[in-house]
Order: C-alpha cells, then sequence, then structure tokens
C-alpha cells in the first residue's frame, strides 16, 4: 500500500498536480520510490531552509567555474546541463524537471564544471547545501535516495553517451523523445498520454544529440513519414508507441522508474 501511495503520488508530480504551497512534495513523491522514508525523514526533507527564485528561458542557474554553496531543485519547469567547448560549441548533458536536484554532486564538489539554465521559465529552490548534508548524516534513508537519485543520474548520462556516440540520427531523435515520454509517464501510454507539448525547441534538441537544427527537423519529418508520431510545432501525439521503441532502441531500464 506504502508503495502504491508513493507511485500515485510520483505520477502526480510528474504532471505537475501538485500543491504550490508544497514545493518538496514532487521531491518527495520521487524519493519514496527509491528508499523507504518513514515520518521523520519526510519531515526533515520539508524542513530544508530555501529561497525561491523565478529563471527566465535560457537563464544561468550556475555557470562552469563557480563556487556553489546551494543545491538546485527544480519547482517548476525544466532546467538543463552544457558544457561549451573552446569555440562555444554547446552540448546539452541532460533534462530536468519538476523533483529533480539538478545538482546533488556538488554536495562533495563545490567548483561547477558545467552550466545549469533554466529550458523555460522556471520556478527553483536554492536549498543551502550544508542543510542536505546535515540531514544525510542523521537520516540514514534520506542518504541512501539521494545517493540512488545520483546512481540514477549516472545511468542516464551513460545512456546519452551510447546515444550520441554510436546511434544514428533517426535512431537519436527517436531515443530522445521515447525517454522524455517516458519520464513524464512512466507507464504505457493511454490515448490521452499520447499528446504531450514538447517543452525544448528543435535547437535545444540539436544540441542534445550532437546535430544540427536542420537535421534534426529532418529526422522529425521522416518519423511522421513513417506514421510514428504526428506534429504541430511542439505538441506532438505519438501514434505507434512500440515501433517508436524499435526505431529508438529505446530499453527504459535505465531510467529505473518502476
Amino acid at each position: 500500500m506504502e508503495q502504491q501511495t508513493a507511485r500515485a503520488a510520483f505520477d502526480q508530480a510528474q504532471r505537475g498536480l501538485v500543491p504550490r504551497d508544497d514545493p518538496f512534495a514532487p521531491l518527495i513523491a520521487k524519493l519514496q520510490r527509491l528508499a523507504r522514508l518513514d515520518d521523520d525523514d519526510v519531515a526533515a526533507i520539508r524542513g530544508w531552509p530555501y529561497r525561491s527564485q523565478t529563471v527566465r528561458g535560457n537563464g544561468y542557474l550556475l555557470r562552469d567555474g563557480q563556487m556553489v554553496r546551494d543545491c538546485s531543485l527544480v519547482l517548476e519547469g525544466h532546467a538543463f546541463r552544457s558544457k561549451l567547448t573552446g569555440v562555444g560549441q554547446r552540448q546539452i548533458l541532460s533534462f530536468h524537471r519538476s523533483g529533480d536536484m539538478v545538482d546533488l554532486h556538488h554536495l562533495e564538489l563545490r567548483t561547477a564544471d558545467h552550466n545549469v539554465q533554466a529550458l523555460n521559465e522556471a520556478r527553483i529552490a536554492w536549498i543551502p547545501i550544508e542543510a542536505i548534508r546535515a540531514t544525510i548524516d542523521a537520516r540514514p534513508a534520506v542518504a541512501r535516495a539521494l545517493w540512488r537519485d545520483t546512481l540514477i543520474d549516472g545511468a542516464i548520462q551513460r545512456e546519452w553517451i551510447l546515444n550520441v556516440g554510436r546511434r544514428d540520427a533517426r535512431t537519436r531523435i527517436a531515443h530522445l523523445l521515447c525517454e522524455l515520454i517516458y519520464r513524464r509517464n512512466s507507464v504505457p501510454l493511454s490515448e490521452t498520454q499520447r499528446r504531450f507539448e514538447l517543452p525544448m525547441s528543435q535547437e535545444q534538441i540539436a544540441d542534445a544529440t550532437a546535430l544540427t537544427p536542420v537535421h534534426v527537423n529532418r529526422m522529425l519529418q521522416h518519423l511522421e513519414a513513417e506514421q510514428l508520431i504526428a506534429r504541430d510545432r511542439r505538441m506532438f501525439v505519438v501514434q505507434d508507441w512500440d515501433a517508436l521503441c524499435r526505431v529508438a532502441d529505446f530499453n527504459p531500464a535505465y531510467l529505473n522508474l518502476m
């Protein structure tokens, strides 16, 4: 029963169905899937001091080389990590949504080695590192949940390296779409879940898949021609989920959502 309750809370959080006056609800729902948290564990998380900030699209949460004193939690909207080459070419490393703590590794690594930006207008909670560390020291279950969250983040990074390094352009785009859809729903798609709005632009998709925006658009057209998806600007409809997964070489096990 407890696992079912956490599952339901997580599903609601993924869709943004959380009270605005309960900012830690998406994070708590996520962590309850990763470890058995008791009431005191949950209270400790809800007791974290924080300051809330609304960041405009493409606004920086963190810059490469910056000293870090707070961890950022996405309350609403989306964010992404990226690095720049010496000549200014950007590689997007990950996308993040409500309930994600973008920079838990800064609990131990105090200097940022990458940038974090808001994908669109996002509401962010800044939580002092020392408050999180104190909870980790006092609450082993919270420490275990945060550690598992970091490990899953690493698993996603490995899949992205494979995607960019070894899959062709069509498969890369299909795989990214499958991941974004699955992370949003984490269950087989119902009719209502087949339609969704993609929050990122084709330029941002290009930077996540090491392609050009023109190439991204061409691959999306291919997926449309194959009747796997339909789209109207950023509105997408999945027409054949199983076939899209086959094209994408997509196995959701690395996401550890079930």
